[in-house]
């Protein structure tokens, strides 16, 4: 029995392994954070490989980030923490904000309410999540919301909203204006709701052709937000920023509690600054730059081809809506992700660029595209 069983092991393990080497092989435009770092972090973060430095975001290297984040934001008052990943960054800042009865208003569509396994809500914070079309809140959803609360004469017995969290770009590539950025901030400080910006993908928003707000907006309209560095050139990392007098105090420990203060705090202080030196040419940027030009292209060659788009997200994601032959044309070659159903007939994918994707590749997928039926 065992022979049979280690036999059966063995040859489940060669199929899956084959399978991922096959995957391994084809171009992938799955996801914006496949890849590694970039060249630069990872030579600083080798040549200080031997190099002692105090623990847990208290050295040289996460100071001077701090700094640069700071004249980024036009703002030396600010807090700024390093924390590894975007759940983490997520889950830590609605924790540390929100009181033990209050919640989180979110899109339906939220990363926080589909995609970190109820991470929020484990910390007993519920995420109140509001239908959205098109991934975005927008002001007259979240004044609803607030004031159905305030309204209801039983309103002790509800979950309290406390923080209004959005995302930028949305999980489909869109951006909000900085209008409509303005117009919520003022709601939520006139009303007493924290507003919480969600910047994994911050940098590809920043360097769309829609984008027409900066870092130091952020930092005067949000009471709090995160400039993702993971999907953005980073090994991996996210720096929240913060303009709370009492967070100044407070973060930290809620980072220790939550169990995301890296000892090894300096690996996420040497990759944003290396990340964010040089003002508007900082490296961050260019590499934001360099993924949204490529998704310009994709975008641009499913339309030559008459191949409508789901929505017209001006960033690294891309939404074709494809048939069936389609995809398994293209998918014989390239890797991306199904995202909905359109219609029986036909679906929506993303084609995701990042930072490190090569023009050769998009060159061949854009050439493919092109010879689609």
């Amino acid at each position: 029995m065992f022979n049979i069983l280690y036999s059966i092991g063995i040859f489940s393990v060669f199929h899956y392994l084959r399978g991922d080497i096959n995957r391994v092989s084809m171009i992938r435009f799955d996801s914006d954070y496949i890849e590694g770092a970039h060249p630069a972090i990872i030579e600083v973060l080798a040549k200080s490989n031997f190099e002692q430095h105090a623990g847990y975001g208290c050295d040289e290297y996460c100071a001077r980030a701090r700094d640069i984040i700071r004249s980024h934001c036009k703002d030396e008052s600010l807090g700024v923490e390093f924390l590894v990943g975007g759940t983490q960054a997520n889950v830590t800042v609605i924790d540390a904000f929100l009181r033990s009865y209050q919640g989180v208003i979110s899109a339906d569509s939220g990363h926080i309410n589909v995609h970190e396994t109820g991470a929020p809500e484990a910390t007993g914070h519920k995420v109140i999540a509001l239908p959205s079309s098109d991934g975005r809140l927008s002001l007259e959803q979240i004044a609803e919301c607030y004031h159905n609360h305030w309204n209801d004469h039983s309103h002790e017995h509800t979950v309290q909203p406390g923080m209004v969290y959005l995302s930028c770009p949305a999980e489909n590539g869109l951006i909000y204006s900085k209008a409509e950025l303005t117009a919520i901030s003022e709601f939520c400080h006139a009303n007493g709701l924290y507003l919480f910006l969600d910047g994994a993908r911050l940098g590809y928003g920043l360097m769309s052709e829609d984008c027409d707000f900066t870092l130091s907006d952020l930092a005067r309209l949000c009471d709090v937000f995160y400039i993702g560095g993971t999907k953005v050139g980073a090994l991996f990392g996210e720096a929240v920023v913060f303009k709370e007098k009492e967070m100044h105090r407070s973060f930290r420990y809620a980072i220790k509690q939550h169990g995301g203060m890296l000892a090894k705090g300096r690996l996420l202080g040497i990759q944003f600054e290396q990340l964010l030196t040089g003002g508007e040419d900082c490296l961050y940027f260019r590499l934001a730059r360099h993924a949204n030009r490529l998704a310009n292209r994709i975008r641009t060659a499913f339309e030559k081809k008459g191949i409508p788009m789901w929505i017209p997200s001006r960033t690294n994601m891309q939404f074709p809506v494809l048939t069936k032959e389609q995809q398994e044309i293209l998918m014989k070659k390239y890797v991306s992700e199904f995202w909905c159903k359109y219609d029986g007939e036909r679906d929506v994918v993303r084609f995701c660029t990042s930072w490190a994707t090569c023009e050769e590749n998009v060159d061949q997928l854009c050439k493919d595209i092109e010879e689609l039926l």
